[in-house]
């Protein structure tokens, strides 16, 4: 008697044709895709019916680019911008990293990362190649949730026009 393994274990086996008895389910069957076809074409809706497609009308107001209180440089991407905790007012996320990590003096397998909700914290991977097992040891609060800032407001309307 084989294992199986071999791939000689049909010996026993009886042949399947592939039919089986379905003289009682396809009856049935077809009865189900008729009422389904029923459903389908009194919801249907024609060509000539169909509204067509405007494309959404942009606002008038175009987003500025204004400079970086930190660095001097412009911020192009300004939907990748945070606030200056003081001010308020727009710099480069890029600048915030740099600023925190500064100040803080980072271990091995650290780094300063953002959490998401405008905070930051430093973060300590255990095991530097898989980013996925990681612990937070210090979070940073940069920005408040409660408060909307009115530079925010013309890039809302841009990726809002839908």
């Amino acid at each position: 008697m084989s294992s199986g393994k071999g791939g000689n274990n049909r010996k026993n086996r009886q042949r399947f044709s592939g039919r089986r008895d379905e003289s009682g389910k396809h009856s049935k069957k077809h009865s189900e895709n008729v009422v389904f076809e029923e459903k389908f074409e009194k919801n249907r809706v024609s060509p000539q019916e169909r509204p067509q497609w405007t494309a959404p009308v942009l606002p008038a107001n175009p987003i500025s680019t204004p400079d970086c209180p930190w660095c001097g440089n412009p911020i192009k991407d300004i939907a990748t911008a945070i606030c200056d905790k003081e001010t308020g007012s727009p710099v480069h996320f890029d600048c915030v990293l740099s600023r925190i990590a500064g100040t803080e003096s980072l271990g091995p397998n650290e780094s300063i990362c953002y959490i998401g909700g405008g905070r930051f914290g430093v973060v300590h991977y255990n095991n530097p190649p898989d980013t996925k097992d990681f612990s937070i040891k210090k979070i940073f609060e940069w920005e408040s949730k409660d408060v909307n800032n009115e530079w925010r407001r013309p890039i809302s309307e841009y990726f809002s026009i839908t």
